[in-house]
């Protein structure tokens, strides 16, 4: 299973007014597992940055008038997240600004919905944390996601902080980066280390009825964006 975890930062608020999408930043999921592999591109949108845009992001015209504009980069941009699913905060913004850019670049057959399928983070944390703030920085606190260095926003940084929330929010195991996998390991012959338990006195504590609630809603959660569905139903049964 393919995902591409998504951000894109812009002039402006809205595309209705006619601002334009200045960085896209991607990251690859495969089977729910980060590969390493990415796609990043600044691209000259040929008009001006809000003010208050550049504030949230640090992007500024005179960086990027070197940059290439997105007709340029389009077909780069397709290969990459053709047949894969997409996972983008706050779905709705990235792409109809992406949607847009499709249309002035000439590109008016070319949409994402006919490249893509889409899940949306911002969606799925309403459902699981209905009520509360979910936004990128305070889902990163929720689950323990570490976004110390995002001083700016910006379009790769958010898409990596993204796929570890997505992953943790879905199930947990897949978020473990490659680092906290290596931690894991003996340092001398990189293989798992085993704990001694013995002496160990476990104290069980059943669930109360919320908290099965939530686990259905996270196991609903998983059968929409798991190609697999939620393992834990197929064993129950």
């Amino acid at each position: 299973m393919r995902q591409v975890v998504l951000d894109t930062e812009t002039t402006g608020l809205e595309v209705s007014k006619g601002h334009r999408i200045i960085e896209i930043g991607c990251v690859e999921l495969i089977n729910r597992r980060r590969t390493g592999e990415t796609w990043h591109q600044y691209i000259q949108p040929d008009r001006d940055i809000d003010e208050a845009a550049q504030d949230v992001h640090g992007i500024t015209g005179k960086m990027l008038a070197d940059k290439p504009r997105f007709a340029g980069i389009a077909e780069a941009f397709i290969e990459f997240v053709s047949g894969a699913e997409l996972i983008i905060h706050n779905a709705d913004f990235d792409v109809g600004f992406l949607d847009n850019e499709f249309h002035c670049a000439g590109l008016d057959s070319t949409r994402i919905a006919s490249v893509c399928t889409v899940i949306d983070t911002l969606h799925m944390a309403r459902e699981i944390h209905p009520g509360q703030r979910n936004s990128l920085d305070a889902l990163c606190k929720r689950y323990g996601v570490d976004n110390s260095g995002r001083d700016y926003h910006g379009a790769l940084l958010d898409a990596q902080l993204l796929a570890d929330v997505y992953l943790a929010m879905t199930g947990g195991q897949g978020a473990l980066s490659f680092e906290r996998d290596s931690a894991r390991q003996n340092p001398q012959h990189g293989t798992t280390g085993a704990i001694d338990r013995s002496g160990l006195e476990l104290v069980v504590l059943k669930a109360t009825g919320a908290e099965l609630e939530a686990h259905q809603r996270q196991l609903d959660l998983l059968d929409r964006s798991s190609a697999n569905g939620a393992v834990w139903r197929k064993l129950d049964g």
